[in-house]
């Protein structure tokens, strides 16, 4: 079984959701061959500085700012059901192209899903930053990656086209937000859905059986807008 992820490492409902695919991969046995691979996807690809999480939000949704606290708080209430202690008083906002760069190329080395928990511990937990090269070395660097390797994939445009493919192909599928989970290129998964669509989800992956999926190669999609997507032409 292959799993594709699409997440952005500033996404609070993808390390939430993160926790939940976890939970459904072990429910399905030591036995069951499960690969998941880090897709790219920006949710605000043309940021540029950076800026308090809390002011974004504000700005974004036109809210107050005791407002934006008690959403973050109700946030932070539904990650600690899922083992997690965010703090999200002191997150920044930014561009995460350079995070994204620097997954896609652990994630050939083997270190993908390890750096990935580390930012978004670092990040979610700690309040710490993914927005300059010195933050994510030092987090590369902790689960075991070169720190010359990680500087020359930091300071080039490596693995920047995939990142744009990444989310190219993510729109084309129908999402248009994070986190979002492709199965087998048959089954869809779309936002932090509640433990038991991810549970029944990959079950029938598993049987490779959905009697709802209308056509050979139609992706079923749960909490997503109920259309076929061919995969022969994505």
């Amino acid at each position: 079984m292959i799993i594709d992820v699409w997440s952005d490492v500033v996404c609070p409902w993808c390390f939430i959701g993160r926790r939940r695919l976890e939970k459904a991969i072990a429910s399905l046995g030591q036995d069951v061959d499960v690969t998941v691979r880090h897709r790219a996807f920006q949710l605000n690809p043309v940021a540029e500085g950076v800026e308090p999480t809390k002011e974004l939000l504000s700005k974004k949704y036109n809210m107050p700012a005791d407002q934006v606290s008690a959403m973050q708080a109700q946030v932070c209430s539904i990650a600690d059901g899922e083992g997690l202690c965010y703090d999200l008083d002191d997150t920044l906002s930014g561009n995460t192209g350079d995070a994204h760069r620097l997954l896609l190329w652990a994630q050939e080395q083997g270190r993908g899903d390890e750096l990935l928990e580390a930012m978004y511990s670092s990040y979610f937990e700690k309040s710490g930053s993914l927005f300059d090269h010195e933050s994510l070395r030092t987090l590369a660097t902790q689960v075991g990656l070169d720190a010359q390797q990680v500087e020359s994939v930091l300071s080039s445009s490596d693995f920047a086209q995939q990142v744009e493919q990444d989310q190219a192909l993510a729109h084309q599928l129908g999402a248009n937000g994070v986190p979002f989970y492709v199965i087998d290129m048959k089954y869809g998964i779309s936002g932090a859905q509640p433990q038991e669509a991810f549970d029944e989800t990959l079950r029938a992956a598993l049987a490779n059986v959905d009697e709802r999926v209308n056509s050979v190669g139609a992706l079923k999609l749960v909490g997503l807008s109920k259309r076929s997507i061919d995969f022969k032409h994505v």
